[in-house]
């Protein structure tokens, strides 16, 4: 498979992309002034107690205190790989903290959402190699390292260095290691633990070790010998990873290019998967499609034909989209770093097979996923659930954020609600104001009222003898809805109409005016704008100059530069 790894560094972020066969399929982004906080650790301050939740918060200094569970807060001697494990009574959280002490911890899951930090007290720090855990004294090793001789080397060569008392995992990129640089990122591993304790004293909430910044990240965790290509387009960085390269991994060395472009990412069109990344429904190669819908308590994938009618059949048809979804579900879920319980809606099938084939399949595709994912199954409604591990905050909250107006829903009211909730503002402002209320809306609600409400508008100013002007703004929202106080009619004039005689503007003719053929109209906010002979510029845009104006509405005349 042609893995690639594209990094384009600037002053104001830096993004790392993973391709495979020139598809985007991860994707790390990181400001230049900010780091993510999974893995940093701090010297923290224990806030509440929580017994019923068997939890506590923790001051770590940041915007939100962190939570600490009970099997965080104490040093967990089980074997988190299952081998060996032992049976452990888990305490109760009052045993273990009180309110107003100090404690290090690490964050182990970024803040998402309203939810602080998740920390933990149990430390683990992370080299190319191994990852040291100082509270923890046992060895494990990668699950993904299959072949059992290596394993047993490799645990047998880790048992030989470590100190009694210490915890270590071996990682999957360690396949292959010599006993040297076994030994030797144990060593400084050790040596920042040391680092680490010297800093204890620090009084609480502060930092005492910043895990590496995106660059530094990529190289330890993600350079490995399956890379073909890695791609830079900065010069420092490049360096960077060739001193990486020459120390830890020579055989990377060959595989770095330097391609000093600003817009690297563009080479490999991956702005637009990016893009893609961010839409609801995802089209599949056999012509059906996938619809992600993420809420706050899980992520939900629906699976559909589409396009696709098969050639054969109604059961392959739906097995093919299906494989074909599966694949592609997985490579939105590494893209999007979606995480936590996920439900997919895959289309029905009849046969048992054809669901064991499809179950199969999304496990091979997620085995490629270096984030633990754990399928468990399909339910008898035909739903497959899995939860895929949450550490980090996902693509969708990097580069987008919540709506303001609809707050989430995707909804808006309609122009013929927000016209009726005006109609409720006037009639109020109607009591209340002086003799002229300026009602100021989107224009295509000003259009709405001015047109399917006039008469309303004329029997209300009868009514309270008051003069109603209607304007339409095109910068508001279209459930804004602004009434203002006019005292003067100058004053109203400022307000009511946007356009000056004399005034030249780029206007497109839209419709025809209706007492001739000759003439042609526009629209303008909420002034209608006749154009002398538009007519045959018809959904054309012309530069049109204003000769007159009256009360929502306005003349003009083609202005022709050429001539």
């Amino acid at each position: 498979m042609h893995k690639e790894i594209v990094v384009q560094v600037n002053s104001e972020e830096t993004t790392v992309a993973v391709l495979e066969e020139q598809k985007l399929m991860e994707v790390y982004l990181e400001e230049a002034e900010s780091h993510q906080l999974t893995g940093n650790i701090y010297q923290g301050k224990v806030i509440n107690v929580l017994p019923g939740m068997q939890a506590a918060f923790v001051d770590i200094g940041l915007e939100k205190n962190a939570f600490l569970y009970v099997e965080d807060a104490y040093p967990n001697r089980s074997n988190i790989y299952g081998e060996d494990e032992a049976v452990i009574k888990t305490p109760q959280i009052r045993d273990i903290l009180k309110e107003g002490q100090t404690i290090m911890v690490q964050v182990i899951k970024e803040p998402l959402g309203t939810k602080g930090a998740r920390v933990t007290s149990n430390i683990t720090l992370p080299g190319r190699f191994l990852v040291l855990m100082p509270t923890l004294d046992y060895i494990a090793i990668s699950r993904r390292i299959e072949d059992e001789t290596e394993r047993t080397r490799l645990k047998k060569a880790v048992q030989d260095i470590v100190e009694e008392g210490m915890g270590v995992i071996i990682r999957t990129v360690a396949a292959g290691a010599s006993i040297e640089e076994l030994e030797e990122d144990y060593h400084y591993l050790m040596l920042l633990w040391e680092m680490i304790q010297k800093k204890r004293k620090a009084p609480p909430p502060s930092l005492i070790h910043q895990d590496l910044g995106l660059l530094e990240r990529i190289l330890r965790d993600i350079l490995t010998e399956d890379i073909t290509k890695l791609v830079v387009n900065s010069r420092e960085a490049f360096y960077k990873i060739m001193e990486f390269s020459s120390s830890v991994a020579p055989y990377l060395k060959g595989k770095v290019a330097l391609k000093e472009i600003p817009d690297l990412l563009s080479e490999y069109n991956i702005p637009a998967q990016i893009d893609q990344a961010l839409k609801r429904k995802v089209w599949l190669d056999c012509g059906g499609y996938l619809v992600i819908d993420e809420v706050e308590a899980l992520t939900v994938i629906d699976v559909n034909t589409g396009k696709y009618i098969g050639s054969k059949n109604l059961q392959e048809t739906v097995l093919k989209t299906n494989l074909d979804a599966v694949v592609e579900i997985a490579r939105q879920l590494r893209l999007r770093n979606i995480g936590g319980i996920i439900i997919i809606d895959f289309i029905d099938m009849e046969k048992v097979s054809h669901q064991q084939l499809v179950l199969d399949r999304l496990e091979q595709e997620l085995k490629k996923d270096k984030v633990k994912t754990n399928v468990l199954g399909m339910t008898q409604l035909g739903l497959v659930q899995l939860t895929r591990k949450k550490v980090s905050r996902d693509l969708s909250s990097i580069l987008q954020k919540e709506c303001p107006y609809c707050q989430g829903t995707g909804l808006v009211l309609s122009e013929e609600a927000v016209c009726l909730k005006a109609k409720k503002e006037i009639i109020k402002a109607a009591s209340q104001v002086g003799p002229t209320i300026l009602v100021e809306v989107h224009p295509a609600v000003a259009a709405l009222l001015l047109k399917s409400h006039g008469k309303f508008l004329e029997k209300l100013e009868s009514e309270t003898d008051k003069k109603i002007v209607i304007r339409g703004v095109s910068l508001f929202h279209l459930e804004d809805i602004k009434v203002t106080k006019i005292y003067q009619e100058e004053q109203l004039e400022d307000y009511y109409n946007p356009l000056r005689v004399g005034e030249i503007l780029k206007l497109r003719v839209t419709g025809l005016f209706p007492e001739n053929n000759k003439d042609g109209t526009s629209r303008l906010e909420s002034i209608e704008v006749f154009i002398k002979d538009g007519s045959a510029y018809l959904n054309q845009e012309v530069f049109t100059e204003i000769t007159h104006i009256s009360r929502g509405k306005a003349k003009g005349k083609i202005i022709n530069f050429e001539s």
